[in-house]
């Protein structure tokens, strides 16, 4: 996973050059290129990154719930001591 998140996101800087490379010679082309390119980084390379990112994290533990804020409080009071 992380070796085709790394490859996907050097395609999406690669092609976002060849756009901008290409838009002063063919605008139309050079827009699609873009266009494309950042529509694949948004809807298939951030998803991709953002689950290999939070595949073996529990959502509860980065929740504010009673528990958790009495665990800061209690990282708090130690620290000042």
């Amino acid at each position: 996973m992380k070796y085709l998140i790394t490859i996907l996101f050097i395609a999406v800087l690669i092609s976002l050059g060849i756009g901008f490379y290409i838009k002063p010679e063919d605008e139309a082309t050079g827009n699609l290129i873009i266009g494309l390119t950042l529509m694949a980084g948004f809807f298939v390379l951030m998803p991709l990154f953002i689950y290999h990112r939070w595949k073996n994290r529990s959502v509860k533990d980065y929740m504010l719930t009673k528990e958790n804020i009495e665990k800061m409080q209690d990282y708090q009071k130690e620290k000042k001591n």
